[in-house]
């Protein structure tokens, strides 16, 4: 990775860029390389384990993760355009989001998902993951969708946050 993270912010909670659904990506050139490599960095600069486009501010449906999120050894992926193509049976997770500051909550998701799209050279990729990389993989297609995992929680729940998030902010 040759580029750094400077250039590079998460945008947070209520910023309307989380709530745009992004654009499909026709063409795979340096300058997505070069979002990638980015995306990647301030992934694990945060630290987290997945990242969509939309939460650096840029509408293009691409999302990185780490396969590996709870081993030593990192293994990030790009995909792009993804799509869930299957899920089966539910789990209830602890989800939290680096958009989403200081705050978590429990979310029903698929237990296990099929996911395709391109990796970043253009090829087909497709990946089927259960536990927490399932739950990574559709949080960051979420994202892309203009959808956070707070619109999965209750109105009491989000209201709530929001009411923490404004005094928060006024404190500030």
């Amino acid at each position: 990775m040759t580029d750094t993270t400077d250039e590079m912010k998460i945008y947070t909670y209520p910023d309307p860029v989380l709530k745009t659904k992004a654009e499909p990506i026709a063409e795979i050139d340096e300058e997505l390389q070069g979002l990638i490599d980015r995306m990647i960095a301030v992934m694990y600069s945060a630290p987290g384990v997945g990242l969509a486009a939309n939460q650096v501010g840029v509408l293009k449906r691409v999302i990185v993760f780490d396969r590996n999120p709870k081993e030593k050894e990192r293994d990030p992926v790009a995909l792009i355009n993804p799509e869930i193509v299957l899920g089966e049976d539910e789990i209830k997770w602890e989800e939290a989001c680096l958009s989403v500051i200081d705050f978590s909550a429990e979310v029903v998701r698929k237990a296990q998902v099929k996911v395709r799209g391109l990796d970043r050279h253009g090829n087909p990729f497709d990946i089927e993951a259960e536990d927490l990389l399932g739950v990574c993989l559709q949080h960051e297609i979420d994202h892309l969708n203009g959808t956070l995992f707070i619109d999965h929680i209750s109105a009491l729940k989000r209201s709530l946050y929001k009411k923490k998030l404004k005094k928060r902010l006024k404190e500030k």
